[in-house]
C-alpha cells in the first residue's frame, strides 16, 4: 500500500493548528499557535478575538506545517479539516483556508467532527482494539463514546449541562485562578491530603449520563457561606473536594460502561485528559479491571491539528470526501462515517 500524507487544519475555538500526518498513524509535523495569552484577562474565549487571531496565523501555520515536513502541497493526498462543532467564525477561518488550499491544489478535502479528532489521537501512539469505549473529557464535552469498528461512534452517556472542563474553569474563577483554569485546580488538588466533602452526582440507576452543574453550584455555596462567616477558604482543600468528586463520577462511570459493553480496549480524550488525577485513577483502576486503558500524551490531548489528520486520514480511507460547500457546523451531532 502507497503511503498517504494528509495536510489537517484546526481552528474550533483559540488554537490555530496544522499538521501532517502519514497514514493516519504517524505524525509528520504539528503546529500549534496559542491565544491563551490573549484570552486569559477576560477569563474566557472572547469568538471575535479569536476569529481574528486565526485570520493571523492560518497561512504561517500552514507553511510552518509544510516546511517541518520538508514537503509541497504535491505530496500530498488530502486536506482534513475540523468541520464542527465550534465557535462558527473560528470553524470558518479553518474551513475556508482548507477549502482554499484544497482547489488551488487539486486535492480532495475531507471534513472532520473535533470530537472524532480527540478520539482519533489515540491511533497516533497506539492501534485501536474493538469494540472500545472512549471517555470524552473536555471544555465542552463530557461523552462516553462506544466503538464497534473504525467510525463507528455510539454515545451512550454525555453531559446534561457544565461539561467537566467548564466546571474546572467556573470553579477556578471562584477561586481567584486564571483561564484555562483546569491544570490550577490539578496542581491545588495535588498540594492537599484534605478535601471539602463535596456531593457526587450519579443521576438515576443505570444512566451513564453526567451532570456538574450542581457540583459548581455546590463549591460557589461554600465559597458564600465562607464569606458570609468570615471564614478564609483553603483553596488546596476545595480545588481537591471538587476533583475527586469530578474523577470519582468519571471513572466509575466508565469502568460500569467498560463491563456491561464487554470492551477490548478503553481510551480518554480531550483537554481534561491531560488532568493528572483523572489520568491516575483511570489507570489505577484498569489495570486492577485487566482491561487495556490508553490516554494521548498530553501536547496531543488539548486541541491540536495532528488528531484531525488522523480521524480524516481514516475517513478518507473509508471513502468520505467533503466539497466546496463546506460550512461551519457549531452544532454539529458526532455521526459515524461508516
Amino acid at each position: 500500500m502507497m503511503d498517504k500524507y494528509i495536510l489537517a487544519i484546526e481552528t474550533s475555538c483559540d488554537e490555530t493548528a496544522a499538521a501532517i500526518i502519514k497514514n493516519g498513524t504517524e505524525i509528520i509535523s504539528n503546529v500549534v499557535s496559542s491565544q491563551i495569552e490573549s484570552h486569559k484577562r477576560f477569563g474566557g474565549v472572547v469568538p471575535e478575538i479569536a476569529s481574528r487571531h486565526h485570520v493571523e496565523q492560518i497561512t504561517i501555520v500552514i507553511e510552518e506545517a509544510l516546511q517541518q515536513a520538508n514537503m509541497t502541497p504535491q505530496h500530498l493526498d488530502a486536506v482534513a479539516v475540523t468541520e464542527g462543532p465550534g465557535l462558527v467564525g473560528a470553524l470558518l477561518i479553518g474551513i475556508n483556508a482548507a477549502k482554499a488550499f484544497a482547489f488551488v491544489n487539486g486535492l480532495p478535502l475531507v471534513g472532520v467532527h473535533h470530537i472524532a479528532g480527540h478520539i482519533y489521537a489515540n491511533t497516533l501512539v497506539q492501534p485501536m482494539e474493538f469494540p472500545l469505549l472512549a471517555l470524552v473529557v473536555s471544555g465542552g464535552h463530557t461523552e462516553l463514546v462506544l466503538m464497534r469498528e473504525h467510525g463507528s461512534f455510539e454515545v451512550i452517556g454525555e453531559t446534561r449541562d457544565d461539561a467537566a472542563g467548564e466546571a474546572y474553569d467556573k470553579v477556578a474563577r471562584v477561586l481567584n485562578m486564571p483561564y484555562p483554569g483546569g491544570p490550577h485546580i490539578d496542581r491545588l488538588a495535588h498540594e492537599s491530603d484534605v478535601a471539602v466533602p463535596f456531593p457526587r452526582v450519579w443521576l438515576e440507576e443505570g444512566s451513564y449520563d453526567f451532570s456538574f452543574s450542581g457540583l459548581k453550584s455546590a463549591v460557589i455555596n461554600y465559597k458564600h457561606n465562607m464569606d458570609q462567616r468570615g471564614e478564609e477558604i483553603i483553596p488546596e482543600h476545595v480545588a481537591k473536594g471538587f476533583q475527586d468528586s469530578v474523577v470519582e463520577v468519571l471513572t466509575a462511570k466508565t469502568l460500569r460502561a467498560a463491563r456491561e459493553y464487554g470492551v477490548k480496549q478503553v481510551i480518554a480524550a480531550g483537554g481534561v485528559s491531560a488532568n493528572k488525577g483523572l489520568r491516575t485513577s483511570l489507570e489505577a483502576t484498569f489495570a486492577e479491571e485487566g482491561i487495556p486503558f490508553y490516554v494521548p500524551p498530553l501536547k496531543l490531548c488539548t486541541d491540536n491539528a495532528a488528531m484531525i489528520g488522523a480521524a480524516g486520514s481514516f475517513m478518507f480511507e473509508a471513502g468520505a470526501r467533503g466539497n466546496l460547500k463546506m460550512n461551519g457546523r457549531p452544532g454539529m451531532e458526532l455521526m459515524s462515517w461508516v
